[in-house]
């Protein structure tokens, strides 16, 4: 009868004789603590300092909008600019720090949210190492890049996992449902087309009336193509009253899944040093997807 191994072991394919070998020599217990406090939210100082972030990033935000308020960039310029450099300073430390307590700091820069971590620093640099910038976009690209910052906050808000999650679940139903909605504005702009299109018609062709046709369903109405003939209006009419139904049938799917995910037991936000997989049990000692020795959950219990 085979034995099974105790939960807390590295995998038997990852297993070796020296384990000092394998998992290299123990870290530090300053990075240790360190990557607990960046990576994980279940210790007082790691939920402090998601809430510390997040607040930096809000308020990052908002001075890059007000800074693109031409009265407010007048009088307050200088300030804001001051401002934005404060920030970006703080989180070129916080990346370097992520970087500095990961065993492999390279992985974590190709991951998505390192690339977020980086947008959020390096426009700021671009524009100082890089004048022409300045005269070639006049900050408003720096800018945009610079609201990138706000995907920061998916990575401390479980929330955003939650709506992530409910969304993934749900994709197949969503899919097949904007097939239906494809197929009912394809058929009705054809339609359209045929009924309104010639001479000097706004429906000049398929493409312009399906275009007409969504915006019909989806109750937009922009006003620039009309329908001329009263069966054209008809068949709009239609399309109108069918969209009110359409346009309820995806927030059904989404809210059911968003309901269905509050039964799901959430993991914590403990994480993997080696591999950077998150949601490990708290009194595991090897992560389950690639061996490696795990720091400590947390340095006491108060700290939970």
């Amino acid at each position: 009868m085979k034995t099974q191994a105790p939960k807390d072991s590295p995998p038997r394919t990852l297993a070796r004789s020296d384990g000092a070998t394998y998992f290299g020599k123990p870290e530090s217990p300053f990075r240790d603590r360190l990557f607990v406090i960046i990576f994980e939210a279940d210790t007082r100082a790691g939920r402090w300092f998601d809430f510390v972030l997040i607040a930096a990033i809000l308020l990052s935000v908002a001075v890059v909008m007000l800074d693109s308020v031409a009265t407010i960039n007048i009088r307050y310029g200088a300030s804001l600019r001051a401002f934005e450099w404060i920030f970006t300073v703080a989180f070129t430390f916080e990346y370097i720090a992520r970087l500095a307590c990961v065993k492999h700091p390279f992985r974590y820069a190709k991951s998505f949210y390192g690339i977020v971590d980086l947008l959020a620093i390096l426009p700021s640099y671009a524009a100082f190492f890089i004048p022409e910038l300045h005269a070639l976009f006049d900050l408003r690209l720096l800018r945009l890049l610079r609201i990138f910052r706000l995907l920061k906050l998916a990575a401390y808000m479980e929330e955003y996992a939650m709506l992530g999650s409910a969304l993934l679940a749900s994709k197949r139903k969503i899919i097949i449902f904007l097939s239906v909605v494809a197929i009912i504005v394809i058929v009705n702009g054809t339609l359209l087309y045929v009924i309104e299109g010639g001479p000097g018609s706004a429906f000049s062709s398929i493409p312009t009336s399906v275009y007409f046709a969504i915006t019909a369903v989806t109750t937009v109405g922009f006003g620039d193509i009309t329908p001329q003939t009263d069966l054209g209006r008809a068949i709009t009419s239609i399309n109108m009253l069918v969209g009110w139904s359409i346009l309820a049938v995806p927030t059904g799917i989404i809210s059911s899944e968003m309901t269905a995910q509050r039964f799901i037991i959430r993991p914590n936000t403990r994480t993997c040093p080696e591999c950077l997989t998150t949601g490990l049990d708290e009194t595991a000692k090897f992560c389950r997807n690639c061996g490696t020795k795990l720091p400590p959950f947390a340095q006491d219990l108060n700290e939970r």
